[in-house]
């Protein structure tokens, strides 16, 4: 910002618009009749992420809840486990039974596989963004 008797000529700019977070979680609406834990992975209002809180809404009722969207590295075990889930693989989400699987049809790209499956049937993947 300027200021009187600045050693340097300086145009300062007032902007309409300012960055209001880095991306990396937004709040979503849960619908009603739905049970939310913390820690796992849902598709909620267009976006897919681990939520940060448990929530459960009941007939009538909406609430809040935050999901980590950060393009980053998580682990989970919330997969269909009689895929391979390969090092490299693409991976999907199946809304219909809420696991991660390596079938593209009806269901939504969300990231790719980093550590295959372990014999404890858990990933590591790098999740996609969010278009």
């Amino acid at each position: 910002m300027s200021y009187k008797g600045q050693p340097v000529p300086t145009t300062s700019t007032q902007v309409a618009r300012a960055k209001v977070s880095d991306g990396k979680s937004v709040r979503v609406t849960v619908p009603q009749n739905t049970v939310i834990e913390a820690e796992k992975f849902y598709l909620l209002g267009g976006y897919f992420g681990v939520a940060k809180q448990s929530v459960t809404t009941g007939a009538g009722q909406t609430a809040e809840v935050i999901l980590d969207i950060e393009q980053a590295e998580f682990e989970t075990d919330q997969i269909s486990t009689s895929q391979a889930f390969a090092a490299g693989t693409a991976i999907y989400w199946a809304a219909g039974t809420s696991k991660f699987t390596e079938t593209a049809t009806d269901n939504r790209q969300v990231g790719r596989v980093t550590v295959g499956k372990d014999a404890n049937n858990v990933i590591w993947f790098i999740l996609g963004p969010q278009v």
